[in-house]
């Protein structure tokens, strides 16, 4: 007992650093952080059963992801993919009118929170977590998305991954190249490429909350690329164009102090948690918006409409 007790504190000792990381990866793979979660604990319980056999062949970092992405694999087999909005169709019409019922039966795509991430990796791999290319790699078939996160991502070889995947290292150059064409398809490139954070997109967010929290919309239009999208699942109507978003907004915003809001970070991206009175005065979670600095403005807002994300942010519920 005490030798299996050692073993097991030497494992946790030399395993437990890689634990966000593997979240990282797992999360680019499933779109979800709770499937996330689940997946990096199946990692290590796969792990540990296999320990014994390690040999150090492979540095631990590598063996550990080689068993991280199999049990990936392993659960897309029965998973359908988590799109955004914008990934099901057009853009909406008559953004003044009331949304429909939410689409409760779409896996839609969750936000991963930079806390549960190794604050040097969300800086190394911002672009690999941003929201926009998460939502892009869901499109792709699973091997050829573990492909090119492994290829593009964690810079592995060809032969290592050809050799994970039990295949050819002519085969997996190919299933790179498709998979960065199917990319360049769903998603523009500036979408996928990050900016480095610095005061502007500080200044961004800093407008965004006054604007919301004063009910001045009118100090949004300078705020709000041309193109601007927003998208709020569980919703399946998104909007296109700042005419439309602007009229949106103007609909349901009205009146200074009925909204609150919380700065936090979501796939390396500025975040905000949106706050709504209601009766006593007291303000209840009502989203997540996830935001968009390209040039110093705003080029998406991707808002999710679901309190129980608060949870995963380690967010109140309500403010009084």
């Amino acid at each position: 007992m005490s030798a299996t007790t050692a073993d097991r504190d030497e494992f946790v000792r030399l395993t437990d650093p890689y634990r966000r990381e593997l979240l990282a990866h797992c999360y680019r793979m499933l779109g979800s952080v709770d499937e996330a979660e689940d997946l990096v604990q199946e990692t290590y319980l796969r792990a540990w059963r296999s320990y014994d056999g390690y040999e150090g062949r492979a540095s631990l970092r590598t063996w550990l992801h080689r068993i991280a992405t199999n049990t990936c694999l392993t659960a897309l087999e029965s998973r359908a993919r988590r799109p955004l909005p914008s990934g099901l169709g057009g853009p909406a019409e008559a953004p003044e009118e009331p949304l429909t019922a939410p689409l409760t039966d779409v896996p839609w795509l969750q936000p991963l929170p930079d806390a549960l991430v190794d604050p040097a990796n969300v800086v190394a791999a911002r672009g690999s977590l941003r929201l926009a290319l998460v939502a892009a790699l869901q499109n792709l078939p699973a091997r050829q998305r573990a492909v090119l996160i492994l290829r593009d991502v964690l810079a592995w070889r060809a032969a290592e991954v050809a050799s994970l995947l039990g295949t050819s290292t002519a085969a997996v150059k190919s299933s790179l190249q498709r998979a960065r064409a199917r990319l360049e398809e769903v998603a523009p490139e500036e979408d996928l490429v990050a900016e480095p954070e610095g005061a502007a997109d500080r200044e961004v967010l800093d407008r965004y909350v006054a604007a919301f929290e004063n009910a001045d919309l009118d100090s949004l239009i300078d705020l709000l690329q041309d193109g601007v999208e927003l998208e709020m699942p569980p919703f399946a109507q998104w909007y296109s164009g700042r005419a439309d978003v602007l009229r949106f907004l103007r609909a349901r915003v009205h009146e200074k102090g009925t909204l609150r809001m919380l700065r936090t970070r979501a796939n390396g991206q500025p975040a905000v948690a949106m706050y709504v009175r209601g009766a006593g005065g007291v303000f209840r979670g009502h989203s997540v918006q996830v935001l968009t600095v390209r040039k110093d403005s705003l080029a998406r807002v991707t808002a999710f409409l679901d309190p129980r994300v608060l949870d995963r942010f380690g967010l109140p519920k309500e403010l009084s």
